[in-house]
């Protein structure tokens, strides 16, 4: 039990750094700072998301792989690879559809970035229990 909660811990503070790096008030803001990252490597890229790692090295080490871990999964890839669509449609090809063009001007909430540590510590613990 003591173990879950460590676990826990260890996945808000990196949800917490991953809400820090990517924080903007645009969704282009957003593409920006990750473009840099993908740029320098994608590689790079992939280490600003450690939640992720420390989500596939907790069903390693737990062998737990139950729905809700594979739902933390889920969203963290499909997350992960639609940044990545995102940074290519935007600034690798620079076709960016009317309706997304508007998107990326939309103001984003300060709350917004909390999302990820509101969603994914509760659904692994969860996983765990």
């Amino acid at each position: 039990m003591e173990n879950v909660f460590t676990l826990v811990a260890i996945l808000v503070l990196l949800e917490l750094f991953e809400a820090y790096f990517q924080r903007a008030d645009t969704l282009y803001g957003i593409m920006e700072k990750l473009n840099v990252w993908y740029q320098k490597s994608i590689f790079a890229f992939f280490l600003i998301h450690p939640s992720f790692y420390f989500v596939l090295f907790v069903v390693v080490m737990t062998n737990v792989l139950n729905m809700y871990m594979i739902l933390i999964l889920v969203f963290k890839v499909f997350d992960l690879f639609y940044k990545i669509e995102l940074i290519k449609t935007i600034f690798i090809k620079q076709e960016i559809p009317v309706d997304l063009s508007a998107m990326l001007e939309w103001k984003i909430p300060q709350w917004f970035f909390l999302l990820g540590v509101g969603l994914y510590p509760p659904l692994l613990f969860y996983a765990l229990m």
